[in-house]
């Protein structure tokens, strides 16, 4: 059960509220990418080559810009200045075309229901998803679950952050953000690097969903507190 201390729960996004593989995730959206940008001569290898290039950067961000201006930076340079001038383009894409992503991910009724009962709860909810995305591309996801960005009290972003996970900088900032102590949060995620490693070394406690986890390390995690999403729910008291 939640300690007496706890406040905030921080919410993971992919794979976490929303079940996906993210292997065939990254694949759909990609592929979708490169149909979008293709008209505009872009050909999709080296369009998808550079995407990863300016995600790496994201990744590997010191916290001297935001991450939405160090992966066009990084962008630009490999594509071309050009490439600058369809960022409109780009964002109407993670509000429309990017729904044909949603093949690649499953349903999780439990998602909105969680993060209701939290709220009702007096919980302050965040949604702590690695800001490699535009807000847009939040939202579209978010949506796919019934919710929104304004059902958070603070939603992480590419424009809204100059880290990423597993940086525990990244929750630093959030905490900073709203004005809460680490002691009173738990971060509730699918990766045990990011969500877990992480966020332990910025003070906050966590909590592992195991439907999609992801544990690249082989780490041990039988000392933080893991199960399913429906386990989660009945641990948090959210049933």
């Amino acid at each position: 059960m939640l300690g007496k201390d706890i406040t905030t729960l921080m919410f993971d996004l992919d794979g976490t509220l929303l079940p996906m593989d993210l292997e065939n995730f990254t694949n759909t959206y990609f592929s979708l990418l490169a149909k979008k940008a293709a008209p505009y001569g872009y050909e999709p290898k080296a369009l998808v080559a550079a995407v990863w290039k300016g995600t790496k950067a994201m990744i590997m961000n010191d916290g001297s810009r935001p991450n939405d201006q160090r992966f066009w930076e990084v962008f630009a340079g490999e594509l071309g200045e050009k490439i600058l001038d369809l960022r409109p383009v780009f964002d109407r894409f993670y509000a429309g075309e990017f729904n044909g992503a949603k093949t690649a991910v499953r349903d999780n009724p439990l998602a909105k229901r969680a993060v209701e009962a939290a709220k009702s709860a007096g919980y302050t909810v965040i949604l702590a998803t690695n800001p490699l995305f535009p807000l847009v591309g939040v939202a579209t996801r978010l949506n796919w679950l019934g919710l929104s960005p304004e059902d958070f009290a603070h939603v992480t972003c590419y424009e809204n952050c100059s880290y990423c996970k597993p940086n525990p900088l990244y929750y630093t900032g959030i905490l900073e953000r709203i004005g809460k102590r680490p002691e009173e949060c738990l971060m509730i995620g699918n990766d045990v690097r990011e969500d877990a490693i992480a966020a332990g070394k910025a003070g906050l406690s966590a909590y592992l969903i195991t439907d999609c986890l992801e544990n690249a390390g082989n780490d041990d995690i039988s000392a933080v507190p893991n199960g399913s999403f429906t386990e989660f729910m009945k641990f948090a008291g959210l049933e």
